[in-house]
């Protein structure tokens, strides 16, 4: 059985993080989006609520699941027995720290990391950008699912 996780902060989840996770269960037994668990940032939603989020939008491929972590994605890796990390790329920018974090992680612990370019419509997308859209009352409908819009503008009232 081929295990990979896609990792990452989704805070929140956008269109161009839900294309990696469909594209990657579409190629492996089983596909694992872990959100990290990182007190040093200052998050717009809880992990819980990450979570929560990513189950809600993902619940269609039967193939994926959610978790947290926190530490070295490497040792969640090793002790969830899971071969692989699937990273998605926008930007040449991305690939050059990706490059030497999958280098680190492949001499650390022996998981590979496998790179998938964004697809073009969402390659300038990411978290903070849809983020700061909807602080200024923007339509961040394009970028989010639709069930997140309204979450998303309510946690930044709140905030």
């Amino acid at each position: 059985m081929k295990k990979v996780v896609c990792p990452g902060s989704f805070d929140p989840i956008t269109f161009g993080h839900l294309d990696i996770i469909k594209r990657a269960s579409s190629l492996f037994d089983e596909v694992v989006v872990a959100v990290l668990v990182n007190k040093t940032k200052k998050s717009l939603f809880t992990v819980d609520d990450r979570m929560e989020m990513i189950r809600e939008v993902t619940a269609e491929y039967k193939n994926v699941t959610v978790a947290s972590w926190s530490g070295l994605l490497v040792d969640y890796c090793e002790e969830n027995k899971i071969q692989a990390i699937v990273k998605g790329l926008r930007a040449v920018t991305d690939f050059d720290y990706e490059l030497q974090m999958s280098q680190m992680n492949l001499q650390l612990k022996g998981v590979e990391t496998l790179f998938m370019s964004t697809a073009p419509a969402h390659s300038f997308l990411s978290s903070s950008l849809v983020k700061e859209i909807a602080a200024y009352d923007g339509d961040i409908s394009g970028y989010v699912p639709a069930q997140l819009v309204e979450r998303v503008k309510s946690a930044l009232s709140n905030n």
